[in-house]
Order: C-alpha cells, then structure tokens, then sequence
C-alpha cells in the first residue's frame, strides 16, 4: 500500500470525526438558541406583566394583590434566574464544542495536506520510473537496430 493510501485512510477517519463533531456543535448550537428564546419569551412575559400591573397600579391597588405581584415577580425572576444560568452552562458547552471541531477540522487539513504531498511525490516517482522504461526501450532498440545493420 501506497504512503498516501495509508494517509488517506487516516485523513477519513480524521473527516469522520470531524464530521461527529460538527453535528454535536451544531445540536448543541440549536439548543443554545431554543433557550436563548425561552429566557427571551420569560423577559418578555414578566415586562408585559410589569406593564399591566402598572397600568392597575395607577388606578389604585389593595394590599393582596400588591403582594400577589410581588411573589409573581419574584417567582419569574428566580425562573429567569436560572435559565440564565442554564443559558450560560450551554454557551460554555458551546464553546468547548466548537474548541474540538476546530481541532479536529485543523488536524484533517493537515492531514490532507500531508497526503497530497505524498501524491505529487508517487505521481512524480511513477513518472520517473516510466521515463526510464521508455528511455531503456529506446536505448534496446537502438542496439537491435546497430546491430542488426552490421549484420546486412
């Protein structure tokens, strides 16, 4: 087996890889973005609950609902809370993600290249060898042919 055929084995397996790698990126990506929605949606809910309890405010409030508001609130800010958090957890995850992908994608080029490189020097070495057969032939040939004029 050729130098680049052994190569090009490895860099498949390498492409492989990097193939894998790229899916997870790209799920775990989707999932970074559905949350980034989620915590959005509640930020958005919790600011439009504000509003409308401003809105009530200015025409005047009891006690039980102000405190009703508030436990709301406070309830929605903990759930922010922690999807932000879990958000966070997910950018990170992205990003060490990413990290390998680009590992593995820097790691298959290098490979490539490596096999290329030992594919211009077969196609070379397999040009130089048919040159000398030719050349061989030629110089045969040539020594039948004289020969065979001194024998006429």
């Amino acid at each position: 087996m050729k130098k680049s055929q052994r190569i090009k084995t490895i860099v498949e397996i390498k492409a492989n890889q990097e193939k894998n790698a790229l899916e997870v990126l790209g799920g775990i990506q989707r999932q970074l973005q559905s949350m980034q929605a989620q915590v959005e949606g509640l930020r958005n809910y919790r600011k439009e609950y504000q509003d409308r309890f401003d809105q009530l405010g200015a025409k005047g409030v009891n006690v039980a609902q102000l405190l009703e508001f508030r436990s709301f609130i406070d309830k929605l800010d903990k759930a922010i809370m922690g999807q932000e958090q879990i958000l966070s957890s997910i950018e990170a995850e992205v990003i060490a993600k990413r990290k390998i992908w680009e590992e593995l994608h820097h790691k298959t080029q290098s490979l490539q290249k490596v096999c290329d490189s030992a594919l211009v020097v077969e196609m070379k070495q397999e040009a130089k060898r048919e040159q000398q057969e030719q050349d061989e032939r030629a110089s045969r040939i040539g020594r039948n042919n004289s020969s065979g004029m001194g024998n006429a």
